[in-house]
């Protein structure tokens, strides 16, 4: 064995561990892709609701709407305050 294979056997000792690690992780995200990619069934959940009237249902599904808007108008406040935020630190800076 010469030394140029003694020198390969030891890089590969040392960057074998992560390559093992970042290749497992990349199978790992893989089958969750495959997973997230059948969608999800609201309607098996919201199922209980349509035995209501009508009025009811439509007093459900418009709360779930302006539960819905009220979260992304607060995720958007928040990232507008966080952009303002880091325009006055770069414009102070």
């Amino acid at each position: 064995m010469g030394i140029k294979e003694q020198i390969r056997s030891f890089i590969d000792k040392i960057f074998n561990p992560p390559i093992t690690f970042l290749d497992m992780a990349i199978d790992k995200l893989r089958a969750v892709g495959q997973i997230t990619a059948q969608g999800l069934n609201i309607g098996k959940y919201l199922a209980i609701f349509g035995d209501m009237p009508t009025a009811w249902q439509l007093v459900i599904s418009s709360a779930l709407m302006s539960v819905v808007i009220l979260g992304s108008l607060l995720i958007f406040r928040s990232v507008m305050r966080l952009y303002y935020s880091l325009k006055e630190g770069v414009k102070w800076w």
